[in-house]
């Protein structure tokens, strides 16, 4: 009897490649895909949009920990 093993091994280029906004660009459903997503507003339309964001969200937290030292310093 054949044991199941692990069958989600996650690669984030196969990711970009499946999912990604130049592979939706590439076919009709996909096109469909972006333009639904564009229409509800939605601020990431595909995968490989996450990078942006991320980096983003990164330079916020650390913007806004740094404001909060200088604030608690000036009270002092």
């Amino acid at each position: 009897m054949a044991s199941g093993g692990v069958t989600y091994k996650p690669k984030n280029k196969k990711r970009y490649t499946t999912h990604g906004f130049l592979s939706r660009m590439e076919t009709e459903g996909g096109k469909k895909v972006i333009k639904n997503r564009r229409r509800k507003g939605r601020v990431k339309l595909s995968v490989s949009e996450e990078k942006k964001f991320l980096v983003k969200r990164m330079n916020t937290v650390k913007s806004s920990k740094a404001s909060a030292l200088k604030k608690s310093n000036k009270k002092k």
